[in-house]
């Protein structure tokens, strides 16, 4: 999930897949449908870089495997460029998927800053 900052400090969230490279996290604005592309996370992150990533394993059969990590960060939306190939090529190489996609769209680039988690074991 990536969750941004509504104006008014009210949290929107999105599911999202995302790569990390060192200090560094990778999401794209790709060619899956949407309502639209004038996104509001776009527009909350030109508003108000501050975002958290989360990801999280849950399975019902065996509560030995939950666990959770949260990492607050700055994002900037990155269009094209150097940076934009790194994430779209750390995304290709995570989720096979995405082969058959196009990547047009922004990159949103999340640096790093707090990191935080919980795991049963």
């Amino acid at each position: 999930m990536l969750a941004t900052n509504r104006a008014g400090g009210h949290p929107h969230l999105v599911p999202c897949c995302f790569a990390v490279d060192e200090a560094t996290a990778y999401t794209a604005i790709d060619d899956k449908p949407k309502s639209s592309m004038r996104l509001r996370r776009l527009d909350n992150i030109a508003a108000d870089p501050r975002v958290t990533v989360l990801a999280q394993h849950y399975d019902d059969l065996n509560w030995d495997q939950l666990w959770w990590i949260s990492v607050t960060g700055r994002a900037r939306v990155v269009p094209s460029g150097p940076q934009h190939d790194r994430g779209v090529t750390l995304l290709l190489a995570k989720y096979g998927q995405y082969a058959a996609h196009r990547f047009d769209g922004p990159i949103i680039a999340v640096t790093l800053v707090e990191w935080r988690g919980w795991a049963f074991r």
